[in-house]
């Protein structure tokens, strides 16, 4: 009886195991740590100043090293060439080797006649003549007067910079030329507000051309003549006149100018000078009047012409690349109604 009841406990048993289905289970095993995954964090990059730009001058080395271009193969580029300065003409303009004449940019020097007329020149002569100089380009290659518009470089110093720095020179620059800009305009400011040179110093006396006495005895006129006091009215001047500003066009012939006188000017015991459209230096055309002719004109016709709008005759001539025409007597010249 009791083998019996063995056997079955025995059957209950592993039926009961069978109907659980009872397996085990598989054990997970997690890592100790769980460690961050690593990012790649980006440093941002050092901020690079940039060089502040200078306006130190160009030196001899750097043209050196650098193509001599022309204008054939320079369309685009500035032109460098190296020239003999063989001549000076005046503060702001030389000669070159090969009889070219070259005007200096951005800068402009008084004329003949005018007081710092030959500080400018003898200082020019003293700094390029008979020297080796670099002759940049800015903008346009020539002027209307065929002249090579240039900066002068020597010894890696900018001549044109120079003149205006010692105060005897202006700064005078077309839209089209950049280069030296700011350090020529403020050239002349400093220059001016320190009363620096001929042009702006109220202490230094103007060198001017001696004028060589007449040796010659000349015979008193027997009869006075009278100057002339009343306007003559434009029906005096016969013909078509031309503007003061056309004037640059008809070098050589005899013509009538017509235009206002925006700056009357009288230079010492030598000579007035009526400048049309714009003050000097930037007038359009010129009359000039000798001492040896002031007699025949109005007293003081440096004023007594300035502000109206006149015609003038004679033959125009060019001097220093300005059209002007010599007056001699009152009926070259007539007042506009």
């Amino acid at each position: 009886m009791k083998i019996v009841r063995n056997v079955v406990i025995i059957f209950l048993l592993t039926a009961i195991v069978f109907s659980c289905g009872c397996t085990e289970k598989p054990v997970v095993t997690l890592p100790e740590s769980i460690t961050e995954p690593e990012h790649h964090i980006i440093e941002p990059e050092a901020t690079i100043e940039p060089e502040p730009k200078t306006t130190e001058r160009i030196s001899e080395q750097q043209y050196n090293n650098s193509p001599v271009k022309t204008e054939e193969d320079s369309s685009d580029d500035n032109i460098v060439e190296k020239k003999l300065v063989t001549k000076i003409i005046d503060g702001d303009t030389v000669v070159i080797e090969g009889g070219e004449r070259v005007r200096l940019l951005g800068i402009d020097t008084d004329e003949r006649g005018y007081p710092c007329y030959e500080p400018a020149k003898q200082r020019l002569e003293e700094l390029v003549f008979n020297k080796e100089v670099y002759l940049e380009s800015d903008g346009e290659d020539k002027d209307q007067y065929k002249r090579y518009l240039r900066y002068l470089i020597l010894d890696g110093e900018n001549i044109n910079l120079k003149l205006v720095e010692e105060g005897l020179a202006i700064a005078y620059f077309y839209p089209q030329n950049v280069k030296y800009r700011d350090e020529i305009i403020g050239a002349e400011k400093e220059a001016r507000e320190n009363e620096i040179g001929c042009k702006w110093s109220k202490e230094v006396e103007p060198v001017t051309e001696e004028v060589e006495p007449v040796t010659e005895e000349v015979e008193p006129a027997t009869e006075e003549v009278e100057p002339a006091t009343e306007d003559i009215v434009w029906s005096e001047l016969t013909g078509d006149a031309i503007n003061a500003c056309s004037a640059k066009d008809h070098i050589g012939e005899e013509q009538i100018i017509e235009g206002s006188v925006v700056n009357g000017y009288k230079f010492k015991d030598i000579a007035v000078f009526l400048n049309f459209e714009k003050p000097h230096p930037y007038q359009c055309f010129t009359a000039v009047i000798w001492k040896s002719n002031w007699d025949e004109f109005p007293e003081n016709p440096q004023d007594y012409y300035n502000g109206k709008t006149v015609r003038v005759m004679g033959k125009i001539i060019e001097h220093e690349g300005t059209p002007e025409i010599i007056l001699e007597d009152s009926s070259q010249i007539e007042i506009g109604e």
